[in-house]
């Protein structure tokens, strides 16, 4: 037990980021910077005992700088897509930056991915808060955003990543972490093979952009359903239009209803080295990306080149680009509310 603090670098504008690095009871260890509230390493067990790094990073801050996949980041306020970067709050339109074609992703360049926390250790919970608080107009939306995410590692080897926060205008909060998961390790390539059960029985298609065409479809019948177990690389590349037109799984899959409770919607299994990761969420979506577009510019922690499909994310959120399609959940969050939303991944191994 026990959370050590170390230096990571500097950011390009001489800013100083540091390491957090927090151990269990049992040995697992997660480290987390300050800069973009991001997880840096999952250090768990596999079925033999044998410790290694679950999770897709960089090896200082200037390389998570320059990243351009998002590794372990804190997207806010607002994950994933946005229609030619408008976001629709009360009926009137904020315009967001376009960084992706005419739409906006994971919020922009002034997005929380990119910028340096206020840190706050708790040896005692285990845990360490980062806090923010983004000016009215920050990404182009409205109001004062106070926010605060909570790493937490319990002696059950979870990670509990808790996102709370607070406006003075209605502005947008949907917030999520983008680890890319290899349980095989994070330098042992392709993700494939691993196995997910996913707990959901709709997702929300995709057209030009990867913006949701406000549909929600049925998985029935197609390569989109995971409610039984299977190999990631299973169907991934079949004659299927959505899977072509992301170049493999990155969809929002409909989770069941929570009701305010955090409830187990996914589960990834690496048959071979025994490990398993369990996600346990109140969110009403999850992203599913299979690492499509992966790539090592810069070269990986430890000196590891990451390539198509060696990592796996599971992003709790609120559906992608909800302002534009009545059928979604709001992802507005009222003046004076509290935006308060838990996200676990459980680290375990298979039984003989």
């Amino acid at each position: 037990m026990g959370i050590k603090v170390s230096e990571f670098g500097k950011t390009s504008k001489g800013s100083e980021a540091h390491l957090y690095t927090v151990v269990n009871s049992r040995g697992m260890a997660m480290e987390v910077s300050d800069y973009g509230a991001t997880l840096v390493s999952i250090i768990v067990p596999d079925a033999k005992g044998r410790m290694d790094d679950v999770l897709l990073g960089y090896g200082d801050v200037q390389d998570y700088e320059k990243g351009t996949c998002y590794f372990g980041a804190c997207i806010g306020r607002n994950g994933n897509r946005v229609k030619n970067a408008q976001a629709v709050i009360g009926g009137k339109v904020y315009q967001m930056e376009k960084n992706e074609g005419e739409n906006s992703l994971h919020s922009g360049s002034e997005g929380y991915s990119g910028i340096i926390w206020d840190a706050e250790a708790d040896p005692k919970e285990n845990s360490v808060r980062f806090h923010h608080t983004g000016a009215d107009g920050e990404q182009g939306l409205p109001g004062t955003f106070d926010v605060t995410v909570t790493y937490t590692l319990t002696d059950e080897n979870e990670i509990r990543i808790h996102y709370e926060g607070i406006s003075d205008k209605d502005t947008i909060a949907n917030m999520t972490n983008h680890g890319y998961y290899n349980l095989a390790g994070h330098a042992s390539g392709n993700v494939e093979n691993h196995v997910l059960w996913l707990d959901a029985s709709a997702f929300t298609p995709v057209g030009e952009g990867m913006i949701p065409t406000g549909e929600i479809l049925d998985v029935e019948g197609t390569p989109m359903d995971f409610r039984v177990a299977k190999k990631i690389g299973r169907d991934i590349g079949a004659d299927y239009e959505q899977l072509k037109i992301a170049g493999g799984y990155d969809h929002n899959y409909v989770l069941p209803e929570s009701n305010g409770s955090i409830r187990r919607i996914a589960q990834v299994t690496e048959e071979t080295c025994g490990r398993t990761m369990e996600v346990l969420t109140d969110a009403p979506g999850v992203q599913f990306y299979a690492g499509n577009f992966v790539e090592s510019r810069p070269i990986g922690k430890e000196g590891v080149v990451y390539g198509k499909r060696s990592g796996l994310c599971l992003e709790t959120q609120g559906f992608p680009d909800a302002g534009h399609h009545e059928a979604f959940p709001t992802t507005v969050l009222k003046a004076g509310d509290k935006y308060d939303t838990t996200t676990i991944y459980r680290f375990g191994v298979l039984s003989e």
